[in-house]
């Protein structure tokens, strides 16, 4: 088939390895949101799928939005049969939904019905699911709700952070992504609607939803903090300042400290939770680089009685 690819950050470039290394399909085109601003001088930066499109010689597409005329004019010049998707990061109008024949087919991070939406992998984080794995559905207007071609699963370990995970599934979903052009290519593979139960949504994380509840039970201060690293980040306040959280560690023996406590030793930093206590082995200063958890508390001399997020 003659594919259009749309995607934009690093965890789309596997799909379009895999669709770029296939002797069966031809990536005419790719379309990725326009360049952005990074770094310190915030100079305009192309997303990385348009970076690998451009090394493999590959035409890019940037609008600013797919339902601008001369993005849809161009993408019926190039007439693609199907348009495979991950991570583009913009409603497709039903305008867009209708140029490929075959139409326009996701890789969503998520056992579908489950974790609809922005986040998936942070929300299976989250809320302490042991198996995840990856979707291709069929795009239609509602939210990741058409019909889907296959699945792969992936176990959630114990210390996975969302960026672990989806860097697991961003592989194992490309090999899935050039299966499902295949099956759809020589007529094998059929898409099937979606159970009605299981529905669970993952809207996007913001930073306020990133800041850890010390009431909480330890299990949920930890999935918290794995959920929103690298992004948005997990944090909490110490001195009036934010504290970016890294990594923890549950400590199921210590339960003598209450919410947001801190207990610093040598070499651990401990904190209360609502259960027993976590250490803090990561964390990030406001304005400093991230650093070892004991040499942050030694530097800032942590005093009898402060607490943290307090």
């Amino acid at each position: 088939m003659k594919l259009v690819f749309a995607g934009t950050p690093e965890v789309a470039v596997p799909a379009l390895d895999a669709l770029i290394a296939s002797d069966r399909h031809e990536v005419a085109a790719v379309v990725t949101r326009p360049d952005a601003p990074a770094g310190r001088g915030r100079r305009l930066v192309a997303s990385p799928v348009a970076q690998r499109a451009e090394e493999a010689g590959i035409e890019v597409l940037k609008p600013r939005r797919p339902r601008d005329e001369d993005f849809l004019a161009r993408l019926r010049e190039i007439g693609p049969d199907c348009c495979p998707v991950v991570a583009y990061g913009a409603l497709l109008p039903r305008v867009a939904l209708d140029v490929p024949v075959r139409g326009w087919v996701n890789l969503h991070f998520s056992l579908l019905p489950a974790w609809r939406g922005a986040a998936p992998v942070q929300h299976a984080i989250m809320a302490g699911d042991e198996i995840t794995g990856a979707s291709t559905f069929l795009i239609e207007e509602g939210l990741d709700s058409g019909p889907v071609y296959g699945t792969v699963t992936e176990q959630v370990r114990p210390t996975d952070t969302s960026g672990d995970l989806l860097t697991r599934l961003a592989f194992a979903g490309s090999g899935l992504l050039a299966a499902t052009m295949d099956g759809i290519e020589d007529g094998t593979l059929k898409a099937v609607p979606q159970p009605v139960d299981g529905v669970s949504l993952a809207p996007k994380i913001n930073v306020e939803d990133a800041q850890v509840s010390w009431a909480a039970p330890a299990m949920r201060v930890d999935r918290v903090v794995r959920g929103c690293t690298p992004a948005p980040g997990a944090w909490t306040t110490f001195r009036g300042e934010r504290l970016k959280l890294i990594a923890v560690q549950l400590v199921a023996d210590r339960a003598d400290l209450a919410p947001g406590a801190l207990d610093v030793g040598k070499n651990n930093v401990y904190v209360g939770t609502g259960s027993h206590a976590v250490e803090l082995l990561w964390v990030q200063p406001q304005g400093k680089k991230p650093m070892r958890a004991a040499d942050w508390a030694r530097g800032v001399r942590i005093a009898a009685g402060e607490v943290v997020g307090g």
